[in-house]
């Protein structure tokens, strides 16, 4: 019993015959002991072996020790939300340097279609990240949330563009009359750059606006070429139009209020007749017979008559550059108004021609209310 003796006031010594026992024992004092030793007995209560097991059990006294939980991060959400941000922040210096800054519009797209493939990515990643999050508790939730807010913007605007792409037909200019289009003053032209190089119109792309767009005709109005021309200067300034050419009107200011300037016909000089002097009169007077609309004098007559103004302009958002030109020509008594507008850079305007010229005439619209025709 010398060896029991020398054992730690803490220990205790346990010999039973049954297992169970030991095990209550032990769950009565587990947070009075630290060592316990277990004496296999034999069923005449002979020591036939002695096995210490050291079982390290704390005291009642002192906490639980707390189970955490290792979890994952997850270093495709990390990833997306850094480009996610890039993309953002490269559309908004895209953005601000084309419509207010020197940024050529060729440049613009290539800029935008690289923001919008970061954003794609961005997207991408962030997926992987809420499929990390669901399975495993990784970390990177909010980043994941923070990559597609950021990515929003550049998929919105090249999502946009893809509809206007596959619901609009491929010109670049449209024109409300489709068999004698105005003509260019100074005919538009711009560097491409990267853009493939542009064609001229067809008259199957023609037909092709007129079935894309069929309430863009000719404007007649029911009043003279002055007050009309009054108007449509109006309507120019109000739509930030800048004319950079003019025939028919002042071209020292052509952007004022001032009226047409006709061309001076030539007129030839008789001596000074007697006003008492009457000469014979003839009884029967000719009727001179209309001139085919298509001739060598009726184009004269038409260049005498008509005013056309060209200018340059930029969309309101996204500041893209068009090509205005606006004819008015004066019939009978009534006035005829028409409008073409191209874009300078691209095949595909996606529209924004035929919009630009739908506001145009929708405003003059307003403008001479009363007096329009047809």
């Amino acid at each position: 019993m010398a060896f029991f003796g020398n054992l730690s006031k803490r220990s205790r010594f346990y010999a039973s015959h049954s297992w169970s026992q030991l095990r209550r024992d032990i769950a009565y004092r587990r947070h009075d002991i630290r060592f316990i030793f277990i004496v296999s007995c034999s069923k005449h209560r002979s020591l036939s072996g002695i096995r210490c097991i050291r079982l390290p059990i704390r005291r009642a006294a002192e906490p639980l020790m707390t189970i955490r939980f290792d979890r994952p991060v997850s270093h495709a959400a990390r990833a997306a939300r850094l480009i996610a941000a890039f993309a953002l922040v490269l559309c908004g210096v895209t953005l601000i340097g084309h419509r207010f800054g020197p940024l050529e519009m060729p440049y613009f797209v290539l800029l935008i279609l690289i923001s919008a493939g970061c954003a794609a990515v961005a997207v991408f990643l962030a997926a992987i990240g809420l499929v990390e999050l669901w399975q495993s508790a990784a970390f990177g939730g909010v980043s994941a949330v923070k990559a597609i807010l950021y990515a929003a913007l550049p998929l919105a605007i090249l999502g946009f563009g893809i509809e206007r792409y596959w619901s609009r037909p491929p010109i670049y200019e449209i024109s409300t009359d489709l068999n004698d289009p105005p003509e260019w003053l100074a005919t538009p032209d711009a560097r491409q750059i990267w853009l493939p190089p542009r064609h001229l119109v067809t008259a199957q792309e023609r037909e092709g606006q007129f079935d894309a767009y069929p309430a863009l005709i000719s404007r007649r109005y029911e009043g003279a070429a002055d007050r009309v021309l009054e108007a449509v200067r109006k309507v120019v300034r109000d739509s930030h139009i800048t004319i950079v050419k003019a025939e028919g009107a002042e071209v020292a200011d052509p952007n004022g209020a001032a009226k047409p300037k006709r061309r001076t016909r030539i007129q030839t000089t008789h001596p000074a007749q007697d006003d008492t002097a009457v000469g014979d009169v003839p009884d029967f007077v000719p009727v001179p017979t209309p001139r085919p609309f298509r001739d060598g004098v009726a184009d004269l007559i038409r260049q005498n008559t008509d005013v056309v103004l060209q200018g340059e302009m930029r969309t309101r958002i996204l500041g893209l550059p068009c090509d205005v030109l606006i004819r008015i020509r004066e019939e009978a008594e009534t006035t005829l108004v028409d409008i073409r507008v191209a874009s300078r850079y691209g095949q595909n305007d996606l529209g924004v021609s035929a919009d630009t010229a739908d506001g145009f005439l929708k405003a003059l619209d307003a403008e001479l209310l009363g007096i329009a025709g047809s």
